[in-house]
């Protein structure tokens, strides 16, 4: 960005996050932007920066003939609350774009050794990591020249690799089918386009996790930005970086695919194979419930005990595990059974190699219409330092090379938001590629408790309430969990009202217990290319997906009282809606009258909260649907084994399959990880059958 937009960037931090350095804040924020916004929404950015410094939008606005820069802090509060509360939703995306992005870096970034950021330990934030494992994953990916290709043959000059089958994406899925194929003896390339990180090397910061380990580098979110996401990027997926709890995709849900989209041996009753898959997936990855419940999850037992509601401790896939809390930046201690200690491993043992930091665009289809591989842009590193080549200056124009990876057979295993994008990008013309995109949509609620909490030590989720697991014709089910987080993260979800009231809550972040309502189906959405090559994202929202976000936050706020030990609520929106318990919080006959109406009276504000864009707060982690499996081909890119349609007459591409979350007919409501496993072991009995060793 240029120095202008800079500036102002920096009166943004200034006005949001007062005690921030806002110079750094400032650029780390510009060169985040042009690193993961799409150049069409950094140049809509630019416009609102450029906005807030003509005194007459500002007039026109808030009633302030400033421009942004000459303005006291609680005018420019004014300014940006205008913004907030806009029934116009372009300024409200705005807001929310600058106000989440620095309140993240302001909290997230760890300074410079001779200036580290004091913000953390101000607020009480002492992390917990332990120890490297001595037994390391023994993984290594293919070495490859990551040189220009003008070095060795000329400028247009490909690497080429051969294989029997060539699977796109290393996570949950991708990295089931590349250990079922190469145990099979199949030669094996698994392409990722996030790096490779063994214990050794994990971050131990969460911006630095963000910037390395996630989709987007952390800031992925809709077009308009009501909805953030998180998806992990790098060798293993989202299995690098999950949370680790473990749930089978329900039994009503399996049987809906089968009655409502035509996929076989899922209902109840005739789901042997299925059930026999789950249990492989969690034999292998040594499934068993959380041995350590910290506080945030024992006020999940706590209220349901209370109030005579569903609540167990999460079955998860970890060992010796519950002290740490950094899971979320990767594993250093090898407890958890990430793809990089199970699939990914047996995989590589068995002969599979992995190719890390290489970007597929698009898929190799013959004139006969049979995949015979894929194409991809391949990361050119500096040899000395393992670092992108950037050219002239610009960190958006990292060095790449073309590779080539030639196979008879070719698996997606990208997930829901890059699978599609591999087949738009190669012209594969089924209408319903990127779309039916579902996102499990997340409302949060806070409590802020008497006692420390610390959300970001222990157990990541060790509790769970499944009270509300399915839906009653009002809303759709879903399931109540906490939301571990370190600094970065609490402080983008919390609502910003003011500087003094954000401060407020960050400064008792210790003590604060997140409960989020995973949500089964919000709505729908769909996943675009831009004219740059990204993916665009777009989502809205559906009556009966508002009516289960307010019930979820209705069922938290209950939840949460019975408990006992919570002094304040707040339901994440904008603007936010608190309610003080004071010091007696417990549902029981403690509470006054008076107190027990304030209470219903806020749980009514809860019900009816405004989910509309960048209003109510929307969050997911989890992604499906875009390339769906399905019987009739005119709505279902797939067909019931994961074979890919050439279009909507149901004409198959031989050779072409997925094996990732785009596979699910609709949202499960729980999450996923052991159900897209146990969809890519389905899928690869199908590759098997129909490829050979040696293609």
């Amino acid at each position: 960005m240029n120095p202008a937009a800079v500036a102002t960037l920096a009166e943004l931090v200034e006005t949001f996050v007062p005690a921030a350095d806002a110079g750094r804040i400032a650029n780390l924020a510009s060169e985040a932007l042009l690193r993961a916004a799409d150049p069409a929404q950094v140049t809509q950015l630019r416009l609102v920066l450029r906005a807030l410094e003509i005194p007459a939008v500002n007039g026109l606005t808030s009633g302030r003939w400033k421009a942004f820069r000459d303005l006291p802090a609680a005018e420019r509060e004014a300014i940006l609350l205008s913004w907030a509360g806009s029934a116009i939703p372009q300024r409200r995306a705005g807001f929310h774009a600058f106000r989440k992005l620095l309140t993240f870096l302001a909290y997230a970034d760890p300074g410079e050794a001779a200036a580290p950021n004091l913000l953390p330990a101000a607020v009480g934030y002492q992390p917990d990591h332990n120890a490297v494992t001595p037994e390391p994953t023994p993984i290594r990916p293919m070495e490859l020249p990551r040189i220009a290709a003008g070095a060795d043959g000329g400028p247009d000059a490909a690497i080429e690799l051969d294989a029997d089958v060539v699977i796109v994406g290393s996570g949950a899925g991708g990295g089931v089918v590349a250990a079922e194929l190469a145990r099979a003896g199949r030669s094996v390339v698994v392409l990722e386009a996030g790096p490779f990180v063994d214990e050794s090397t994990m971050p131990r910061g969460e911006l630095d996790a963000y910037s390395r380990l996630y989709l987007n580098h952390g800031l992925l979110s809709t077009w308009d930005g009501a909805v953030t996401f998180l998806a992990g990027s790098g060798v293993g997926g989202g299995t690098l970086v999950n949370w680790m709890t473990c749930i089978d995709v329900p039994p009503d849900v399996r049987a809906e695919w089968g009655t409502e989209h035509g996929l076989d041996g899922l209902a109840p009753g005739e789901d042997a194979e299925w059930s026999a898959d789950v249990a492989t997936v969690e034999s292998e990855l040594g499934v068993a419930p959380a041995t350590v419940v910290p506080p945030k999850d024992q006020l999940i037992l706590d209220g349901a005990t209370a109030l005579g509601w569903d609540g167990a401790r999460i079955r998860r896939d970890a060992a010796a595990c519950g002290t740490c809390g950094s899971c979320p930046f990767g594993c250093v201690a090898g407890a958890k059974q990430s793809g990089i200690r199970v699939h990914l491993r047996q995989a590589f043992e068995a002969g599979a190699r992995i190719v890390d930091r290489v970007r597929v665009t698009r898929v190799l289809v013959d004139e006969h219409g049979r995949a015979t591989g894929v194409e991809g842009r391949l990361l050119v590193t500096d040899p000395a330092t393992g670092m992108p080549v950037i050219r002239d200056g610009d960190p958006t124009a990292a060095e790449v090379r073309r590779l080539i990876v030639r196979a008879p057979q070719v698996v997606l295993a990208a997930g829901a938001l890059r699978s599609p994008a591999v087949l738009q990008g190669s012209g594969i013309a089924h209408p319903a590629v990127g779309r039916h995109l579902r996102i499990h949509p997340v409302s949060v609620l806070a409590a802020r408790m008497r006692e420390p909490v610390e959300m970001w030590r222990g157990t990541m989720q060790a509790a769970r309430s499944l009270q509300f697991g399915q839906g009653d014709g009002s809303r759709r089910g879903y399931v109540i969990e906490s939301a571990p987080g370190h600094l970065g993260l609490l402080a983008l979800a919390l609502p910003w009202a003011s500087a003094a009231d954000h401060g407020a809550w960050m400064a008792t972040g210790r003590h604060i217990a997140p409960l989020i309502a995973i949500t089964r189906d919000g709505g729908e959405g769909r996943t675009t290319l831009t004219r740059a090559g990204r993916v665009r994202l777009d989502y809205r929202l559906d009556a009966l997906g508002v009516a289960t976000l307010r019930h979820g936050l209705v069922s938290m706020a209950r939840l949460a009282r019975a408990a006992g030990g919570a002094e304040e609520l707040v339901g994440v929106g904008m603007p936010p809606l608190v309610h003080h318990l004071g010091r007696t919080s417990h549902g029981g006959s403690g509470e006054t009258s008076g107190r027990d109406a304030g209470f219903e009276a806020f749980v009514g504000l809860l019900g009816s909260m405004d989910f509309s864009p960048n209003r109510g707060g929307v969050f997911s982690a989890h992604q499906m649907g875009t390339i769906r499996m399905g019987a009739s081909p005119a709505d279902h890119p797939a067909d019931p084994r994961g074979r890919i349609r050439r279009d909507a007459g149901g004409r198959l591409i031989d050779g072409l399959y997925v094996a990732d979350g785009s596979t699910f007919p609709t949202g499960i409501g729980v999450n996923p990880m052991v159900g897209i496993m146990a969809m890519a072991r389905r899928v690869s009995r199908t590759i098997l059958a129909e490829g050979r060793a040696g293609g």
